[in-house]
């Protein structure tokens, strides 16, 4: 008797369960077009950021290197860096160990475009280097960033027999502000 009470029982939730995701589903195929949850519309915001903070990040191809630089005349890494978020309100500090402390910690797989990456000599080592993500495929990681040697340059990780040796640590400045 009390085992037929409790199969009743789960069986009306799980009717109820189902009745309630139909009807967001409904909800969702009445929706008009060009009408979006305010998850979409932050998911849809996130990313137009992070391709504008790109886009900015690319107009300074070619800008030459200049030790403490924080601006299109000269730019060290994290002075690059920071004159990019800096464009979208995004406050950044001024050095790479700083920057490596904001924003979100995450992991190699979840990096997007506009997030940070930090680079040590060794595992233990300090944050000698920052640069700013633009692409994150099967290829790899793609980055720009301003070097001592060559200025503002893009260079895909994987590809680079320097930077493919140094121990990388990642942060969100985007979305983790």
């Amino acid at each position: 008797m009390m085992k037929d009470y409790f199969i009743r029982i789960l069986l009306f939730a799980g009717i109820c369960f189902s009745m309630a995701n139909c009807a967001a589903l409904l909800k969702d195929e009445r929706r008009g077009e060009g009408e979006t949850s305010a998850f979409e519309a932050s998911q849809n915001s996130d990313a137009q950021m992070r391709k504008n903070v790109v886009r900015e990040a690319e107009k300074y191809i070619g800008t030459k290197y200049k030790y403490a630089g924080e601006s299109p005349q000269g730019f060290d890494c994290s002075g690059f860096t920071q004159h990019v978020v800096r464009k979208f309100d995004i406050p950044l500090s001024r050095t790479s160990q700083s920057q490596e402390k904001e924003g979100k910690t995450i992991f190699a797989a979840q990096a997007r475009p506009g997030d940070l990456v930090f680079f040590r000599r060794t595992k233990g080592g300090s944050v000698f280097h920052v640069g700013l993500i633009i692409r994150n495929d099967r290829d790899g990681l793609t980055i720009i960033h301003s070097t001592s040697s060559r200025g503002v340059v893009v260079d895909k990780l994987a590809e680079n027999s320097y930077w493919r040796t140094k121990i990388p640590s990642f942060r969100d400045v985007i979305s983790g502000k």
